[in-house]
């Protein structure tokens, strides 16, 4: 949106999680705010009608009209948690938050790296965006503590890589399937 901008990029106004969007990992989008190439946004411009706000949680109207019903039909993965991930913002401050995306980020950018058979980026980055940190933490040491993982072929590696991230999804029972709206 023209004329919008904002200092941090990695989370947005609404409540995305922009360090972990396969759009703005991919260079299509700039993230919230982040200049050229941002989308038009309701809610950008309504940040600017209510001076400006940083985050939607911090406008005295949130939450608003705007959050009813979002994250409970959205094929587009990161808006299904945006009010939890709010939340946790809220409970754990934004600069812890923060540094638990870039871990995410980390954990991603090593699934990609040695586990991606060219088939699973979509699976990889919907799993570490909904799957909570120690779940991934848990996946990465069960990874790490197989070293007969190493010699096998990237298929092998990235089949139980996406083994143990599905085992992980049931146990919560997080879906890491794309959510369709209803008819």
């Amino acid at each position: 949106m023209k004329g919008f901008t904002r200092a941090e990029t990695r989370f947005s106004l609404c409540g995305l999680n922009c360090a972990l969007c396969s759009m703005h990992l991919g260079g299509y989008c700039p993230g919230c705010g982040g200049g050229p190439g941002n989308q038009s946004c309701t809610i950008a411009k309504c940040s600017l009608e209510h001076g400006g706000v940083p985050f939607c949680w911090e406008c005295p109207q949130y939450p608003c009209s705007r959050y009813e019903g979002f994250d409970a039909a959205d094929s587009f993965v990161p808006h299904r948690n945006r009010q939890s991930d709010i939340a946790l913002v809220r409970e754990l401050g934004l600069e812890a938050y923060l540094a638990q995306l870039e871990e995410k980020r980390a954990i991603l950018d090593e699934l990609l790296a040695h586990y991606n058979d060219g088939r699973r980026k979509t699976f990889f980055n919907t799993a570490v965006y909904l799957l909570p940190l120690e779940d991934l933490r848990a996946v990465m040491a069960a990874l790490d503590s197989r070293p007969d993982l190493s010699a096998q072929a990237v298929k092998e590696r990235a089949l139980a890589a996406v083994a143990l991230l599905q085992e992980a999804a049931d146990r919560r029972d997080i879906p890491l399937k794309r959510k369709k709206k209803p008819c």
